[in-house]
């Protein structure tokens, strides 16, 4: 995203419309006029995720995309919400597998389906952070979701590694989708607090399972030996589909 000097105000009322919270705005005097100042988007921080320009705040019409090419593009694929991803063909950050499971039946007995939401807005997330818990993860016998727009930027799914042309670009959040066997979940729960010193960035997990026959959840069981908790602002899908796969 740009802002055209000549038409801009320096009202700084799009700040206020910026997902990153306009931490990556500044201003400047116009050397032909000192008494005049216009904003100035700082280009490596933005996600291009087009919610200022979509707003219709700027009366001057200064904001403006220029044609993003290829990586920047990537930016816009991840963060705008209108934007459908070109790999996927599939809008939004992720896939539908972990909502949908009690249909599909995509995560069997003996598996964990799991989802690491990296960045939020205010913060974003840079690929090379997103590919750093990736490469982290591969170990563990993951396999990573085929139509996730994350796994479709990977050069080598087998070690998690990313397009190194990517990895230098910021988006507002982005999705790693994997299955795991449950046997892993322990192992997979020590990498999580591993990672989580080592980038630059916040995330969350998600984690859907088969339900016991006692109606007992085997990963609540591990959670609590860690002495670990799952977040008061989580969620549940509850299955009220009708299953389109054969009962184990």
């Amino acid at each position: 995203m740009r802002i055209d000097p000549e038409k801009c105000v320096g009202c700084g009322k799009c700040a206020s419309y910026c997902t990153m919270q306009g931490s990556l705005m500044s201003f400047e005097r116009d050397p032909r006029n000192p008494a005049r100042v216009y904003a100035v988007i700082d280009e490596k921080e933005c996600v291009e995720c087009c919610v200022c320009l979509r707003s219709g705040v700027c009366q001057q019409e200064a904001l403006y995309q220029l044609e993003l090419s290829w990586p920047r593009i990537v930016r816009k694929n991840f963060s705008d919400p209108l934007k459908i991803h070109p790999e996927t063909r599939i809008p939004g950050r992720g896939t539908e597998e972990m909502k949908t499971n009690e249909v599909t039946g995509r995560f069997k007995k003996g598996f964990y389906g799991v989802a690491l939401e990296m960045g939020r807005p205010g913060v974003g997330a840079w690929f090379k952070d997103v590919e750093k818990a990736a490469m982290a993860l591969a170990p563990l016998e993951v396999a990573f979701e085929e139509n996730n727009p994350v796994t479709k930027l990977m050069v080598d799914r087998s070690t998690g590694k990313i397009n190194p042309e990517v990895l230098d670009e910021k988006v507002l959040s982005a999705i790693i989708e994997f299955l795991i066997p449950a046997k892993k979940f322990k192992p997979l729960l020590e990498v999580l607090e591993k990672i989580g010193k080592e980038i630059d960035t916040v995330f969350s997990g998600d984690i859907i399972s088969r339900v016991e026959e006692d109606g007992s959840v085997h990963y609540l069981r591990v959670f609590q030996e860690g002495g670990r908790f799952l977040s008061i602002n989580g969620k549940s899908n509850l299955g009220l589909g009708r299953p389109r796969y054969p009962e184990d």
